[in-house]
């Protein structure tokens, strides 16, 4: 007798289990994209199609400052925590084991572990008293806390990519008398390039995208695209914020796409 195996997709309710998930995560998407061409004001009553919202957004000047904000702190961000990553990653994958390896690790991706919250009230407190003894308010605040809170999610693309290359090329390397910045410029670094891009685009959607720890840290006159959008809801929803909210989702998918591309494995 054949042994038929498991199969997931014959377990009952399956299917309808399945559809009710997938409804649930994508039709208040496809709802926000596509009430973003509504001609009216009303939310939730369909007045003809129309981009003129996206223009209005366009030729906002508080979304402009606040999009041209977001853009610098997440590119910032993305490169100082893609950097700690990469250092760390070949500082815990080229080594051999040693004590306190796992609590190393455990400390590079804290920020997974603890809710936001309760890192967003640290940081909060911890800049207070620096802005107190400095007298500082810029933007430096916002900069440093989305780099620490991105390092982890740069980090993990990048052990991976290590993880999963072939350490022979770099022994034979070392093996020719190539010295160790010389394995890594002309070996290791070209092959890790994809785990790195990866890891910085997941960086940069994650800065790009918070909201939490950006209130509690930024200072007035400091507001980001989604605490601007967070800010506008508060005082009544409009077509204007699911124009942006939709050039964000494109954005946030194109730049995952190409991370799930730069990752996947090769047959």
């Amino acid at each position: 007798m054949a042994n038929r195996g498991f199969d997931t997709a014959k377990l009952p309710g399956f299917t309808p289990t399945a559809i009710f998930v997938f409804v649930a995560l994508y039709l208040p998407i496809f709802m926000l994209v596509f009430y973003s061409f509504n001609a009216g004001k009303a939310v939730g009553i369909w007045e003809g199609f129309s981009l003129q919202w996206y223009g209005k957004a366009w030729a906002n000047d508080h979304v402009k400052d606040a999009t041209l904000r977001s853009i610098v702190i997440a590119s910032v961000a993305a490169v100082v925590s893609t950097i700690v990553a990469t250092m760390a990653a070949l500082g815990t994958t080229r080594r051999k084991e040693f004590k306190g390896q796992t609590f190393i690790y455990m400390m590079i991706n804290q920020p997974l572990m603890v809710p936001e919250i309760v890192t967003a009230v640290a940081l909060l407190i911890f800049f207070a008293w620096i802005k107190v003894a400095t007298g500082y308010q810029g933007l430096g605040y916002l900069i440093v806390a989305h780099s620490a809170f991105c390092i982890p999610f740069a980090y993990l693309p990048i052990r991976a990519r290590l993880e999963g290359m072939d350490l022979t090329l770099e022994t034979a390397a070392t093996d020719l008398y190539g010295s160790p910045w010389q394995v890594f410029r002309y070996l290791t670094f070209p092959l890790l390039l994809p785990g790195i891009i990866a890891g910085m685009m997941l960086a940069f959607v994650t800065s790009l995208d918070d909201v939490v720890i950006t209130l509690f840290v930024k200072s007035a006159g400091q507001d980001t695209l989604p605490t601007y959008m967070l800010g506008q809801i508060r005082r009544s929803i409009s077509t204007e914020i699911y124009a942006i909210s939709t050039v964000l989702l494109g954005l946030t998918v194109a730049l995952l796409t190409a991370f799930f591309l730069l990752t996947r494995k090769k047959e």
